[in-house]
């Protein structure tokens, strides 16, 4: 049987996609191991699922200058040691990394014991993290078309992203009965992603009284945005945060408002929901979502609404629009060929562990 070790943490986007991967890796008769940043949040999720979990330290990388880079240079290459050590330890015949600062260390521990890597780029433009872990792959597969002229040694390989099966298995009326959806209007879900937005809270919000007369919301705000305005309100379900119930909400609703985090809008293409996202601004982020945006857009799969010129008008209109020509957008992303990654991914993983 053969042995593959998954990295990547930090965020649900380092994490999701390898959780996607790991039937098909035992269907295919790898013995699957884990390393991730002692304490992370990958932890409690990988260990649900019965997979071997190894800590190990790991520090931030950062492109600015902060005092913390100092110390965290010596976490970083005691990851690399313990990374060493555990893979000498389990023997894999390959690593597959989905990035994250922890999967610096655990790229380098692997090249260090001469096992190939597989590298995973969510964004358009590689992240610091990728960047470092990048020369010691031997092949990188990309979310994004555009995303393989930015891997150098030819070793970008489009693939698409995994995307996990228990998001195709979601009940609409199970959906419907979360939210106490009495009638059949169209469903928007709002996303503003795992901490929730502000400025889309609010002017959903505005706007609500409006959109309700001819659809029903679900508003994923995050945690600390619910409004106590809105308990009573008919049409109108919101939530923190979502988990489980996911999928049953995923086949609830018909359109999508969402920022423009790259594992959440592959979700989205896999799943075929017309999209309308409002990616992060250059203040927020390295700018790599209104990258994904724009992508999207241009594939036909998505419209984008930029936060900075966002009015309640302007979303108001959006959103209507999106829904109006929805079957125009569904069209283009049931002929995407890379929609779910899994097979592309697992026949790359598979060439590098030969």
């Amino acid at each position: 049987m053969k042995k593959i070790v998954l990295t990547g943490g930090g965020t649900a986007g380092h994490v999701t996609p390898n959780i996607a991967l790991i039937p098909h890796l035992q269907e295919a008769g790898y013995e699957v191991y884990y390393i991730g940043s002692k304490g992370g949040m990958e932890e409690e999720l990988i260990k649900d699922l019965g997979i071997p979990y190894y800590g190990v330290s790991s520090g931030k990388l950062r492109r600015y200058m902060d005092k913390k880079n100092f110390s965290d240079i010596f976490k970083v290459v005691h990851g690399i040691m313990q990374s060493k050590r555990l893979i000498k330890k389990i023997k894999p015949d390959v690593v597959f990394s989905k990035g994250g600062f922890v999967a610096v260390p655990v790229v380098m521990g692997a090249a260090m014991n001469r096992v190939p890597v597989v590298a995973h780029e969510s964004d358009i433009t590689p992240g610091l993290a990728n960047k470092l872990a990048m020369p010691f792959a031997k092949a990188v597969c990309t979310t994004f078309p555009e995303a393989v002229k930015h891997i150098k040694d030819k070793k970008g390989i489009h693939t698409g992203t995994p995307i996990r099966e228990m998001l195709f298995k979601g009940d609409k009326e199970k959906g419907k009965a979360l939210c106490g959806f009495k009638d059949n209007k169209p469903v928007i879900l709002i996303m503003g992603g795992s901490q929730g937005s502000v400025r889309v809270n609010n002017i959903i919000r505005a706007i609500a009284p409006k959109l309700l007369k001819d659809f029903n919301i679900v508003h994923l705000c995050g945690k600390g945005n619910l409004s106590s305005n809105f308990d009573n309100t008919k049409g109108y379900a919101q939530f923190e945060y979502i988990s489980e119930e996911l999928p049953d909400l995923f086949a609830l609703c018909d359109i999508i408002v969402s920022r423009a985090g790259s594992n959440a809008i592959c979700e989205f293409l896999a799943l075929n929901k017309p999209m309308l996202l409002i990616p992060l601004g250059k203040d927020a982020s390295r700018g790599d979502q209104i990258l994904n945006a724009e992508s999207f857009k241009k594939q036909g799969f998505a419209e984008v609404c930029p936060e900075e010129s966002m009015t309640r008008e302007s979303l108001y209109k959006q959103i209507t629009e999106l829904y109006r020509n929805r079957d125009k957008y569904i069209s283009k992303m049931k002929n995407d060929e890379t929609a779910n990654g899994v097979e592309e991914v697992m026949d790359v993983i598979k060439a590098a562990s030969k």
